[in-house]
Parts: C-alpha cells; sequence; structure tokens
C-alpha cells in the first residue's frame, strides 16, 4: 500500500467532497446518580460492568519489517473491542485511566441519556489519570455506532492515538447473514521511524484540514484485510470512519452494495452512485452484499485516495463452498426504526442559523494562507468558539420540531453531528428531506443545508465538528430541549 501524504494540496484533500450533501456549564455525573428523564422507563436490570482500560501499549501499524508503533489501546488493542448489547439491555461499561491524559468517551449517534454523553467539560467531568467512570447506556435504537474521546480542547491526542472502537446494538431480529464484519478505518500520522509525530498545543493543521495521516489502518492493520468466503455468502458490513480528520469516499469493486443503515439508523435499501459512498469521520454504513458464486471471485471495499487503497478484499474460496450459508433469496431492508418520527411539522418548526467561519484561507496555487489567522482560536460559529456557560444556540420544549440552516463560510468541508438525536437532511426549498436519517451532515464549502429533527431527548446537547482538532479549538455549539 503506498504512503498517503500527510500533507495535501487542495485537490488531493478536497476533491470528491462537494457532493457529500447527499447525503449550562459542566455537571459532574456519575453512572450511579443518572436517573429516567422524565416519561422515560426504568432502566432495565444491567449486568456487572465490563472493564475497558485505555493504556499505552505498542502494535505494528505497517507491514513487517516495520517496527511497533507506540500508541494508545482499549485493553490491549487499537481499536478497541467491538462492544456488542441487545435492543433493550443496559451495557455498563467502566472506562479506566490509564493514559497521562484525561479522557471521556463520546457515543458517537448513540440517543440516550445526556449525562451519559460521554463529553468531557461538559456532560460529565473528565476522567483523570487513574482514576474511573462508569457508563451505563440502554440504547432506544440498534444500529452501529462509534465510541471514541471527546472532550473539550482535548481530543485529538487521545484519539489520534488509537483510542475508538465500534458500538453494535444487535437487532431483535437482525437479517440472515454469512458474515457480521466491523470495518473500523483509522488514520496514523507516522514518521519514518514508525513513531506518531506529536501533538502540539497549537499547529498549522488545526486551522485547516485537521490532523490528516501518512497511514490507513483497518481494523488496526495495514490494508488490506483479507476475508476468506464461501461462495455466495452474504456479508454485513458494518463500515466507520474513525479518522481524526480524514474525509474520503469508499468505493464498492466487483460486488453489488446495498445501503441497509446510515449513521445507524435503517433505511430503504438503496445501490450507492457509482458504487460510491462519502465517509467523513463519524459516519457509518451498514451495507448487505452477496460474493459471487464462482470460486476464486473477489470483491473489494477501497478508499479513494490517490490511485486507490483497498481497504478490505473478499475472496471466494473453495475449501469453503461445502459450508452450509445461513442465508438466502434477495436482500430486503431492515426493519424501521418506530421510535423516530415519520415526519417533521416544518411549519411549527423552531428555527436556528449556524454560520461557520474562519481558517486558513487556500489560494489560486492550492496553498494555504495563514494570514490575519489567531492559531488558539482559528474557527468562529455565530461570531464565536463553544462555550458551555454561554448562550445556546436554541432552547425549546420537549417535542419541538427543529430546522436548523448551517451556512460554510469556510474555505473547507465542514462535517458536523449532533448528540442526542438523528434528524433529515432537507431538500434546498424545504420541501421535503432525504430517506434516510442522519446523525452527521456534511457541509461542502460556500454551501448552506438544512436539518430537521424532533427535539424529544432531555438535556444539553452538542452540534459539533467530527474534525477533532478544529473541535478542540472551538467549533461547536449547543442546545437545550426542555
Amino acid at each position: 500500500m503506498p504512503e498517503i501524504k500527510a500533507r495535501p494540496n487542495r485537490r488531493q484533500a478536497l476533491a470528491g467532497l462537494a457532493g457529500l450533501a447527499t447525503l449550562a456549564g459542566t455537571t459532574p455525573t456519575r453512572a450511579q446518580d443518572a436517573t429516567p428523564a422524565p416519561g422515560q422507563p426504568a432502566e432495565p436490570a444491567a449486568t456487572a460492568a465490563r472493564e475497558l482500560t485505555a493504556a499505552p501499549g505498542k502494535t505494528r501499524l505497517r507491514p513487517s519489517p516495520a517496527t511497533e508503533s507506540e500508541i494508545w489501546s482499549f485493553d490491549g488493542n487499537a481499536p478497541g473491542p467491538t462492544l456488542r448489547v441487545k435492543l433493550g439491555e443496559t451495557l455498563r461499561i467502566r472506562l479506566l485511566n490509564r493514559t497521562d491524559k484525561p479522557l471521556s468517551l463520546h457515543w458517537h449517534g448513540l440517543r440516550h441519556d445526556q449525562t451519559m454523553d460521554g463529553v468531557g467539560g461538559f456532560s460529565q467531568e473528565p476522567v483523570a489519570p487513574g482514576d474511573s467512570f462508569e457508563y451505563r447506556l440502554t440504547p432506544r435504537d440498534p444500529g452501529s455506532y462509534l465510541y471514541r474521546p471527546l472532550l473539550l480542547g482535548g481530543s485529538s491526542e487521545p484519539a489520534g492515538r488509537g483510542l475508538s472502537g465500534l458500538l453494535v446494538v444487535e437487532e431483535k431480529e437482525p437479517p440472515a447473514v454469512d458474515l457480521d464484519l466491523p470495518v473500523l478505518v483509522g488514520d496514523w500520522l507516522l514518521g519514518d521511524d514508525h513513531k506518531l509525530l506529536p501533538f502540539p498545543a497549537t499547529a498549522q493543521e488545526g486551522v485547516a484540514a485537521g490532523r490528516l495521516g501518512s497511514w490507513l489502518t483497518v481494523n488496526g492493520k495495514p490494508p488490506p484485510e483479507r476475508i476468506g468466503l464461501t461462495p455466495g455468502a452474504r456479508v454485513r458490513l458494518r463500515l466507520a470512519n474513525a479518522c481524526n480528520a480524514r474525509i474520503m469516499r469508499l468505493r464498492f469493486d466487483g460486488l453489488k452494495a446495498f445501503v441497509v443503515a446510515v449513521d445507524g439508523q435503517p433505511t430503504e435499501t438503496f445501490e450507492p452512485v457509482r458504487a460510491q459512498l462519502p465517509f467523513a469521520p463519524g459516519t457509518r454504513y451498514d451495507v448487505i452484499f452477496d460474493m459471487p458464486e464462482e470460486n476464486g471471485a473477489s470483491a473489494s471495499v477501497t478508499a479513494l485516495i490517490g490511485p486507490g487503497m483497498p481497504l478490505v478484499r473478499f475472496v471466494s474460496e473453495a475449501g469453503k463452498s461445502a459450508v452450509q450459508r445461513k442465508a438466502s433469496g434477495p436482500i430486503a431492508a431492515l426493519a424501521p426504526n418506530p421510535a423516530l418520527p415519520a415526519a417533521v411539522r416544518l411549519q411549527n418548526a423552531s428555527r436556528a442559523e449556524i454560520i461557520v467561519e474562519g481558517g486558513a484561507k487556500i489560494d489560486a496555487d492550492n496553498k494555504l494562507d495563514l494570514s490575519g489567522v489567531d492559531q488558539a482560536r482559528p474557527w468562529r460559529l455565530n461570531g464565536t468558539t463553544g462555550d458551555p456557560q454561554g448562550k445556546p444556540l436554541l432552547s425549546v420544549r420537549r417535542g419541538t420540531p427543529v430546522v436548523i440552516g448551517i451556512t460554510n463560510k469556510t474555505d473547507f468541508l465542514q462535517p458536523f453531528h449532533v448528540h442526542g438525536h438523528s434528524f433529515r437532511l432537507l431538500h434546498p426549498l424545504d420541501d421535503g428531506w432525504e430517506p434516510y436519517f442522519l446523525d452527521t451532515v456534511q457541509i461542502p464549502e460556500g454551501k448552506r443545508l438544512h436539518i430537521a429533527f424532533i427535539a424529544d431527548n432531555p438535556g444539553r446537547w452538542l452540534i459539533s465538528s467530527t474534525v477533532l482538532e478544529r473541535f478542540d479549538l472551538g467549533l461547536w455549539t449547543w442546545f437545550e430541549v426542555i
């Protein structure tokens, strides 16, 4: 696999991304103090807490004979273990922080209690080195979700050192497949000595595209990951982008892929246009496909970076042909999620506007222009940066429809994540919406998009950049549901 240039020009960093639209203060809390929100059912009984230890470790990120890199891991692995829980059950996770930095874990995309959202400095106190915190998660929706560090001013380093993982909330009746495969894509900024490059408090990467790595991994290993399958086997991929800042597109080669969920929420099945999907940090897709019946056939999922980088390669193997297959018949849609509203009454909505400004400029020669940029506070959202003690973007009563317009006046694509809620991406004239739910939206440079949702989850929730270096520099705001 060729190395990724750590400092791409504008074309490399932004090409193919313009169409991505297709798609008060800190309250210290402990898990044992959490109580159900008004109107919510009591929390189901939970089993004993599963410990998840964040600590320094070593792994070989590049192929042999490369030496091992010093990273941070969960339970000795980067990414961490895929956590699984059945819908209706409670998952208890006791985070043990054995690093030298404060931590907290955000459960990206999960709609649950605000006290468990895991934003250090906002929804909980950061977990100090040597300390622990217990998360109690009772998911409302099945689906594929990320967990990764998120704390005000301190997310980039722990995530860039390898702390991330996938949370799977299993449907009560999951589709029959022969393989359910998590595919977590990570991005590492390595030197020639295979060591992670430093994480300075202020750096050029924070005012531009973010910390773009020089090496990709798939489930913590050098790509492509090779998977041998029975000819004709049915596969469910859970694709998740855990990169700090790497925005890319995925292409499906040699297979007919059907998207069955976007950002964890079921959708009517569809084939990606030109067999490609946009893939920004925080984005997840559930994709189902059938392998060709002939022995020796191959298929792959490729990241469109440079000439293309195969991430996973599937091969039909004759020796597996005697294995009894579990799945047959047409690929069907997942059951719709009854917990989400079928419609949003836009005419009754509370409305708010977000204007994103700042950052470096890109001149006619595709070079960064840093003149006039305050590298400590380079980004502005409605003229300011995130403040947990400040005024919320909006404060609404529970059950209120909300429409938010987001205008990107920067020279970079801006992906944003709405915490605790799933939303619809509206059509340009607000006369309808795309036929799927999202929790992460990508605003192309110079464009304005609208999102809509029912504010049905009480608490204080962030709207945050998923490029972690921008988030750490204050590119976020918050809203309140009372």
